[in-house]
């Protein structure tokens, strides 16, 4: 199956302006940009035919091609990264039979991440999308937690029902958990990967709906798929020893290195 893996990375983020350019220092010291070190993790999936850094910004464009990234420029207008991802496969001109979202703002996700979504879609026929869910550790959890407590969002939380189909996501911690795990335990709450496979029907379908009050409330993009009845696959992933997190906020930067330096990537 042939897999474009865009990168939508936007200037303007409401919560952390110009984060696709804020740095990163890794173990060995060496220092990069969000987007390039996001874009480094692209490049290590199995079987992508291109990949692509879809913006619609003149800095982030010149700093993605000074690293040797394909650029495409998208409208101002995409509301999130799926319509921009969208835009950018079209401007392609398609012919790629899996279009895979590989935001930005995670530049530690595994390649085996991404490699597993493709092979979601391709052994499920009902999914239009697919996505990966990752258990927490009690580490995650209370991380989670914690974050909440300060009036952060620490990331986004996933459950599903018995054919791995996405019943909802949120940004607070779902379902709810009565009991305190240690931070080695396994907890029943699923840290959902902002990370996407689409099938092209799908993704050329979500510009044309209409977003739903579920999507305005939680800010979530792929939650218009599930107002809209569509069918989403979380593939569960097994995380190998690896942390993940996502750069949401600038309190993030700190934790991401911290999380670098003991996985020594450089």
């Amino acid at each position: 199956m042939s897999v474009l893996i865009a990168i939508p990375a936007r200037y303007a983020s409401s919560r952390y302006s110009g984060k696709p350019l804020a740095t990163l220092t890794g173990a060995t010291g060496e220092t990069k940009s969000l987007i390039q070190r996001s874009w480094e993790a692209a490049c290590q999936v199995k079987g992508a035919d291109r990949i692509v850094v879809a913006t619609d910004d003149a800095r982030i464009r010149d700093a993605a091609a000074g690293f040797g990234a394909e650029v495409v420029m998208t409208s101002p207008d995409c509301a999130n990264g799926t319509e921009r991802c969208a835009e950018a496969a079209q401007a392609l001109g398609g012919g790629f039979d899996i279009v895979v979202n590989l935001q930005g703002d995670a530049p530690l996700t595994p390649h085996w991440f991404v490699e597993d979504l493709v092979a979601g879609l391709r052994d499920d026929p009902d999914a239009e999308v697919a996505t990966p869910v990752l258990r927490c550790d009690g580490r995650a959890l209370n991380g989670f937690l914690e974050d909440r407590r300060n009036g952060r969002v620490g990331g986004t939380t996933a459950v599903f029902g018995a054919r791995n189909h996405a019943l909802y996501f949120s940004k607070e911690v779902i379902p709810y958990t009565p009991g305190t795990y240690a931070d080695t335990d396994a907890t029943p709450v699923y840290h959902h990967v902002g990370v996407y496979a689409y099938r092209p029907a799908a993704l050329a379908a979500y510009s044309g709906f209409t977003p739903g009050p579920l999507e305005a409330l939680e800010g979530l993009e792929q939650l218009r798929f599930l107002e809209q009845g569509r069918s989403i696959l979380c593939v569960e992933v097994d995380a190998r020893g690896r942390q993940f997190w996502e750069l949401n906020n600038p309190e993030d930067v700190s934790r991401i290195e911290t999380m670098m330096a003991e996985m020594k990537m450089p």
